[in-house]
């Protein structure tokens, strides 16, 4: 690495580090009540607490992240097949022992709790009656109104837990390692989509920092990993349609990646931002071929969704509204304007704000060559 990139990406490193402890500092230092959690171990800039702890996840947690250091060189070396097999191998061994250091209630704690979509999954009966009525229960007035990650979601989210009821999945635990499962492809999807795009060497470097990236202790034990499962395979869809120079066969991968990334449309309202990434991927790929097919895929998701009683635009105006008249009234934006940055920087590593820093160097003075 040039002396020029090192230094940018020491300046990306450190701005990213202070960030971090000030964001996790200020609020104790001035006594700042910003909502994190409603006791003094609450840690903001996560929704979490200060709660250290040692369980069955440990050791395998701490020889994983010593064997990712001392093998990082070795994923350079591995066939393609055995580097997708080895990521999602070493991606799942690590979202179980972190989520184990709780042990089996690390994994299916918070999918049980009931802000969340399980338990609510478990007592739909009428799919048809759950959209027609979504809308209508999302107001905090709203008589049996939806509780707080349903309300704040489309129907999709619900829904993925409701076929895992209908599956016989629906327990707390089975439900977890779904999730888990589904959180250990991510890494594998990431790679696929740079491989396609020609920087297979740059796939290999980033492998380890992909599969044992912090955001794993998020992801195994939430349903965001599934929409992160979602969206990834949808932009390695996009990126196999773009670089298959048959028009069959890219017809198919595009039609793929619009359903699946319409799907992400009705799993979160700030999803639909995956458009720029969409949109990143064909630029990168040199070809726009795809885009109207996906793109068409994509509406017949948000539009039979429409069809069937939930209409996206008419929802998400009436939960802004909950937001305003609920927790928002607690949450100053004067720290989490920023302070959501930090989370950003807790869950991908600091090491992101060092790639940032390159990336944006390099698209706005070239650097010198490595």
């Amino acid at each position: 690495m040039s002396r020029d990139r090192s230094r940018t990406a020491l300046v990306g490193l450190v701005t990213a580090s202070v960030l971090i402890v000030v964001a996790f500092s200020l609020p104790f230092a001035i006594d700042w009540d910003v909502d994190a959690r409603s006791d003094r171990f609450g840690l903001a800039p996560l929704h979490g607490f200060w709660r250290p702890a040692l369980g069955v996840g440990t050791v395998p947690a701490v020889l994983l992240a010593v064997g990712a250091v001392a093998s990082a060189g070795r994923w350079q070396a591995l066939s393609w097949r055995r580097l997708l097999l080895a990521s999602y191998a070493a991606s799942l061994s690590w979202l179980l022992s972190l989520a184990l250091v709780r042990g089996p209630a690390g994994l299916d704690r918070i999918l049980a709790h009931s802000s969340e979509y399980l338990p609510t999954a478990r007592e739909v009966t009428d799919i048809g009656a759950l959209l027609t009525g979504y809308v209508e229960r999302i107001p905090q007035s709203a008589p049996n109104n939806w509780p707080t990650h349903v309300a704040g979601h489309p129907p999709g989210a619900v829904l993925f837990f409701v076929g895992l009821v209908r599956l016989g999945l629906g327990s707390d635990l089975p439900a977890a390692l779904v999730v888990c499962a589904l959180a250990a492809s991510v890494p594998a999807a990431v790679l696929v989509c740079l491989r396609q795009l020609g920087v297979e060497s740059a796939a290999r470097s980033a492998a380890p920092f992909l599969v044992f990236s912090p955001a794993a202790v998020f992801m195994a034990v939430s349903a965001d990993a599934v929409f992160a499962a979602v969206a990834a395979w949808g932009l390695a869809a996009l990126t196999r349609a773009a670089t298959r120079p048959r028009v069959g066969t890219m017809v198919g991968w595009s039609v793929l990646a619009g359903l699946l990334l319409g799907w992400c449309v009705m799993l979160s309202y700030g999803l639909p931002l995956l458009g720029l990434l969409a949109l990143g991927v064909l630029l990168a790929a040199r070809s726009w071929r795809p885009l109207p097919v996906a793109a068409a895929a994509a509406l017949v998701v948000v539009g039979g969704f429409a069809l069937a009683g939930f209409s996206w635009w008419e929802a998400y105006p009436v939960l802004v509204d909950r937001y305003s008249d609920g927790i928002a009234a607690t949450r100053p934006f004067a720290y989490w304007g920023w302070g959501n940055l930090a989370a950003l920087l807790v869950s991908g590593g600091p090491a992101l704000g060092a790639g940032l820093a390159v990336a944006v160097r390099r698209r706005w003075r070239p650097l010198d060559p490595v």
